[in-house]
């Protein structure tokens, strides 16, 4: 292996995505780049801190990405979405995309890792537009790439101050239906699938994979959190006027869940790649009670 094919690129690292890659990567031994705007962030110090070589960039300054992906083999890609009060703004998200895969080209990159977001039949109808043509733009580039698409993530119930996801009072609200089974991972798990395509890059070339760990039904997932906090958590229906209000692809998913759109991963089949693969009681068991009494008792 050369320092090239051994040197990897991870985008958005001060994310969740980003950050578990860098953090997985790092404890099987890779040597990881990290896209950072900022240095000196506390983000990116902790990134340095734990033994990523930091790299200044922007996806909306070419010039930049040149520099940050000289000498890299492989990259994780997780391009800025920009989302507003009219909704997401595909253009630009298509073009931060683009213009990362053809630096990468450019620049010698041989492997991309593209995580983007679960699928549902009607993906035109909500905010995974951008995401699809830039996966197609992946696709017909001619490098090796292989896609993850993740479902809702079990750190959502971390989530504070936003209408909906988190814990308020002992309730958690969605927009999703409460009778029917929603899927939903660990931000370590997207991680792993990620360092093990990087590892078997050969074997993952040209594969899709929607990701999952767990699939519940709203009201049975609350309350298994609740038990594991040892504080009682509702489910709450959101109701479509307040999906609305956040805007049309928000709006888009409250409505297809209730046409029976759902994702569809394969959580045995997955299972078998990754047999470490997290239940939500694996996850909360793990760090996430905890995460969750601290925030709830803070």
């Amino acid at each position: 292996m050369t320092a090239r094919d051994d040197l990897i690129l991870v985008t958005g690292a001060t994310g969740k995505q980003g950050g578990a890659t860098v953090r997985r990567l790092l404890e099987v031994g890779r040597r990881v780049r990290v896209l950072v705007r900022d240095p000196e962030s506390a983000a990116a110090q902790e990134l340095a801190a734990a033994g990523a070589e930091l790299a200044v960039g922007d996806f909306d300054d070419p010039g930049s990405l040149t520099d940050v992906l000289a000498g890299v083999g492989s990259a994780f890609l997780v391009p800025p979405a920009a989302y507003g009060p009219t909704g997401w703004d595909v253009e630009l998200e298509v073009e931060r995309g683009t213009r990362f895969i053809e630096a990468a080209q450019a620049a010698g990159v041989e492997f991309i890792v593209f995580t983007t977001v679960a699928s549902l039949t009607d993906d035109g109808k909500w905010g995974a537009q951008g995401k699809r043509q830039v996966e197609a733009v992946l696709r017909e580039s001619g490098l090796h790439w292989t896609i993850l698409r993740p479902v809702r993530f079990f750190e959502n119930y971390l989530i504070q101050n936003f209408p909906f996801d988190g814990i308020d009072n002992g309730v958690h609200r969605h927009l999703f239906p409460a009778d029917q089974p929603i899927q939903a991972i660990a931000v370590d798990d997207v991680a792993v699938f990620a360092q093990l395509a990087f590892d078997d890059p050969a074997r993952f070339h040209g594969q899709i994979l929607e990701l999952a760990g767990d699939a519940r039904l709203m009201p049975e997932a609350a309350a298994v959190v609740g038990a594991a906090i040892g504080q009682p958590v509702r489910y709450e229906e959101a109701p479509e006027s307040e999906a609305e209000a956040l805007g049309p692809e928000v709006a888009a998913v409250w409505r297809l869940a209730r046409e029976g759109q759902h994702w569809h991963a394969d959580i045995p089949a997955l299972r078998e790649i990754h047999p470490g693969l997290r239940t939500l009681e694996a996850w909360l068991a793990e760090t996430g009670a905890a995460r969750l009494k601290s925030l709830l008792n803070g």
